[in-house]
This record gives C-alpha cells, structure tokens and sequence, in this order.
C-alpha cells in the first residue's frame, strides 16, 4: 500500500459504501483516475464492491466498502504513504474545530523499553480495533508513527 492516495479511499470507504463517482468527488479526482485505484485496492482485498444499484438518472452504480484489512508499515515507501495521507486528511479539518487533537511526544528509552512501549502501542490500537462497531458511536481516527532520531 505506497500510495497515501488509496489509503484516503479506504478511509472514506469504511464507515459507509461509496460509489466510484462519491470517492473521485470527495477527493477532487477524475472518476477515471479514481476507478484504476479502486480496482486495484478491489484487486488486493482492501475494498469490496457491493451489489449494484440504481444511482441518479437510473444509472448502474457500484458502491465499495473497505474490507477493514490492515497491516503494519514496517518500509520507508509504505510509511511514507501512511503521512501523506495523514497530512491530507488533517490539512481537511477545519483549523477552528476544537475537538482536534495532536500528541508530539519525545521518549528516551533503553531499546528493550522502545521496545515494550511500541508492543503496548499496538495492542492498545489492536484492543480497540477489535471492539465491536457500534453505528451511532462517534466516528474517528488515530495515527501512532514511530520513529528514530538520526
């Protein structure tokens, strides 16, 4: 997944099903352009398209839903495409929203600590990943990079 553009799309696709057209008009694409990425993320498992239905003007329309896969972005080329799509996504909330918040946090730890601190990490995110979904909770997202400093 090195691309922050589908990462986007999978984002925009999970809570609800979005047709070509919805995800091209919600990221300013051509819808051309929208559908190579969406059946290439169809082609790998990361969305799926649902049955057809009739759109405006009676017009076949396919929606997608995002399969809710993950993975963990352990490459350089992946985990740059994860803050592309973070930055995008941040650069949409509007700057007066005041329930946006950002954490920068600086550690000092022994390696085996950095260590714990990254497993912890991921099995908190993976404890509430896990919960059931529950339609009227409030939607949100979080991101966790982890880097080293040169």
């Amino acid at each position: 997944m090195a691309s922050g553009l589908r990462l986007r799309m999978l984002r925009l696709a999970l809570d609800e099903p979005l047709t070509n057209r919805e995800i091209a008009d919600a990221l300013g694409l051509n819808p051309a352009t929208c559908l190579h990425h969406v059946r290439t993320l169809v082609d790998t498992g990361f969305l799926e398209a649902l049955e057809p239905r009739r759109g405006r003007r009676g017009a076949r329309e396919i929606p997608y839903r995002a399969t809710g896969r993950s993975w963990y972005a352990r490459t350089p080329a992946i985990s740059h495409s994860m803050v592309e799509a973070f930055v995008a996504e941040l650069g949409q909330v509007p700057a007066d929203r005041a329930d946006v918040t950002l954490t920068r946090l600086r550690l000092r730890l022994p390696p085996e600590e950095l260590a714990d601190f990254r497993r912890r990490l991921a099995e908190l995110v993976d404890e509430f990943h896990g919960r059931p979904r529950d339609p009227s909770a409030e939607r949100g997202r979080s991101s966790s990079p982890s880097t080293r400093r040169p």
